[in-house]
């Protein structure tokens, strides 16, 4: 990989990190620079649209992390009901150390940005969907009908993000744990 690359990978990685520990607004462009020891220059150079842009990609960069982490707890030789709790106490694992906070969807810089920019909205919205269709296919597959399943996909899915703001409140993952404990009754046939 050339320096160019190094360079737009290290903001993006830098920036994906300190949107989801910090959140859009108090995350500055110095700060992600700063700490991703990239050149001042390469941030306009590899974003041309400043912060909206930066934000996007690494919402699209945690919405593929997210994605490749439910494949992989689902695709073990396991129900949709094992694999969709081993994602989540995967998650419950990430807040036992909160100051590294890595992989936490993207919950709160939807929350923060949905009103006043509508593409970082978009690009939300479109990480949600991703990650609810992964769980619907999962629950088809175990013979739920269609229309059940879309719905019980996006309760999963709101369910996470509801419990990772009271994870982040409380600093510890008892929330998410307590999806994990109930999503067999909920996920029962």
């Amino acid at each position: 990989m050339n320096s160019k690359n190094d360079s737009r990978d290290s903001i993006l990685a830098t920036a994906t990190r300190l949107f989801h520990l910090q959140g859009y607004h108090a995350t500055g462009l110095n700060q992600i620079l700063k700490e991703s020891g990239a050149p001042k220059g390469s941030l306009y150079y590899h974003f041309p649209n400043g912060k909206e842009q930066l934000a996007i990609e690494a919402v699209h960069r945690m919405a593929e992390f997210v994605e490749a982490d439910i494949l992989k707890s689902l695709n073990k030789d396991v129900s949709a009901v094992t694999g969709i709790q081993n994602h989540i106490l995967k998650m419950v694992d990430c807040f036992n150390e909160i100051d590294t906070l890595e992989g936490i969807p993207i919950g709160i810089v939807a929350a923060e940005t949905s009103l006043i920019s509508e593409p970082l909205r978009l690009a939300c919205q479109a990480a949600f969907e991703k990650w609810e269709e992964t769980y619907r296919i999962c629950l088809i597959k175990e013979g739920f009908e269609l229309e059940h399943a879309t719905k019980l996909s996006m309760l999963i899915n709101s369910m996470i993000e509801g419990a990772i703001t009271r994870c982040l409140t409380n600093k510890n993952g008892q929330p998410l744990q307590v999806v994990a404990e109930y999503l067999p009754i909920l996920l029962k046939k």
